[in-house]
């Protein structure tokens, strides 16, 4: 490491340092996973710099993590074998423009708000919001989704082309300007996702979106939290093309209640928006939802028409991670990630909430659940390793009912290190080929290593 230090010095001058308060900021993400610290960290400004650490991280056989705002929920940018974090955040260029494309291209550490920001005035937007201000390249690597996810997709769906340099510091171009393409694997695809493991992704082309002409809000009381996700449901299996559906239970409800100053009803409430091109097309998406909610016991329906109505329930909405840590003064919070087919949502819910009922901890409950997403936020002392042991017990439990009804580990937050033992159990023999792909493109276990699969070698020597 001592050599890769000498060399990176050599290449980024002061941009790179070994400073312990540098490499402690970037030893961890959001997680409770536990913080572990890189022996150097760059600050690399283009491709071309990155291709060059990469050709050092070769020679010297040392890990690269890649980091971008350091919101990651599994532990994707900690260090868990040492070696160079490359800091993003001067690579937060916007490079193109192109609304008669419908495309945007940045810099990997372009932070979401920024990019909207550059959008202003041009007619245009990106959709996918994880809550948090993150990099669209650390957006890109997880694959994240968000609120909006339920009409305008995850990244999986929103990025069109990437610029990747390889462990061995080739850099690749893949996809192209062109809407859609069939030409060889889809190597953008492979990328999103795969958490920094086979590349490191500099720049990105985004799919954008028109504004709407229309938008409006609204929020529906429910007695049941079964009642509230069959409304979810129903609306989803209908075809009412909503951008948002969101569910908070009694507990999260209160949590938000108390931190962002509101006064919602301390019950199970569903959030909606509605985007189209009239006033009249989105009272009429509303409408229609408010009958289904009415048929599922709901009540109080209450619609938010001015941007400031609406502002004011999705800050709250995207509080709610804040509202959770203030229920426990000092509190470190473990997240599910649960997605099921949506109509196991019910059913996943209710048991899952049941399993809850006899916690140690506070545990609230949102859900993106228009996609058959949701939380589970285990509200944990840190100092507790009972309450920890407790709350990874709980979380197989869930995930497991959640494999058997068809769904997935981890719908948004990603696998790092600490969803890695259920890839087997999802995947299957997938995992096989997933370490082929690794094996293939990083021998050496140098990117980002111990996080979602090991090199095929690697995985079947243990």
């Amino acid at each position: 490491m001592q050599d890769a230090l000498r060399d990176l010095q050599a290449l980024l001058g002061s941009r790179v340092t070994a400073a312990e308060v540098v490499r402690e900021h970037h030893s961890h993400g959001e997680s409770y996973h536990p913080a572990a610290l890189p022996d150097a960290v760059c600050f690399p400004t283009s491709t071309e710099e990155i291709s060059e650490i990469l050709k050092i991280s070769a020679k010297h056989q040392v890990p690269v993590i890649p980091f971008g705002a350091g919101t990651s929920m599994e532990a994707q940018v900690n260090a868990i074998h040492g070696g160079i974090t490359i800091d993003m955040r001067e690579m937060n260029k916007i490079l193109r423009i192109s609304p008669e494309d419908l495309q945007v291209t940045v810099q990997a550490g372009v932070p979401r708000k920024q990019l909207n920001k550059a959008l202003e005035n041009t007619g245009f937007t990106f959709f996918v919001d994880p809550g948090a201000d993150a990099t669209i390249g650390g957006m890109t690597s997880t694959r994240a989704s968000g609120t909006t996810a339920v009409r305008y997709g995850t990244m999986r769906e929103n990025v069109m082309g990437l610029t990747v340099v390889l462990a061995d510091g080739r850099v690749i171009k893949t996809g192209t300007a062109a809407r859609k393409s069939a030409a060889g694997y889809d190597l953008t695809k492979l990328f999103v996702g795969a958490e920094g493991t086979l590349g490191v992704i500099t720049e990105v082309t985004l799919r954008l979106h028109p504004l709407p002409e229309a938008v409006g809000a609204a929020s529906c009381t429910f007695a049941t939290i079964r009642d509230a996700v069959e409304t979810a449901i129903e609306i989803i299996q209908l075809g009412v093309p909503v951008a948002r559906i969101e569910l908070m239970d009694e507990l999260q409800i209160d949590a938000c209640n108390r931190y962002s100053k509101t006064n919602y009803p301390v019950a199970p409430i569903l959030f909606f928006e509605f985007h189209g091109d009239s006033e009249r097309y989105v009272s009429d998406q509303a409408e229609t939802v408010k009958n289904i909610a009415n048929d599922h016991h709901g009540t109080g329906f209450q619609w938010f028409a001015t941007p400031e109505e609406r502002e004011t329930l999705w800050k709250m909405r995207h509080e709610a991670y804040f509202a959770n840590l203030a229920i426990r003064k000092g509190g470190k919070m473990f997240t599910t990630d649960i997605c099921v087919p949506i109509s196991r949502l019910a059913d996943c819910i209710v048991e899952s909430k049941k399993d809850l009922a006899s916690a140690s901890f506070p545990a609230p409950i949102v859900g993106h659940v228009g996609d058959g997403n949701f939380h589970m936020s285990f509200m944990l002392d840190p100092e507790s390793t009972a309450e920890l042991a407790e709350a990874k017990a709980l979380e197989e439990k869930i995930i497991l009912r959640a494999l058997k009804m068809g769904g997935t580990c981890t719908g948004e937050h990603g696998i790092g290190t600490g969803r890695k033992k259920y890839l087997p159990i999802e995947h299957g023999p997938g995992v096989d080929v997933m370490s082929a792909i690794k094996l293939a493109l990083d021998p050496d276990n140098r990117m980002n290593p111990g996080k979602m699969v090991e090199p095929q070698s690697l995985y079947e020597n243990r």
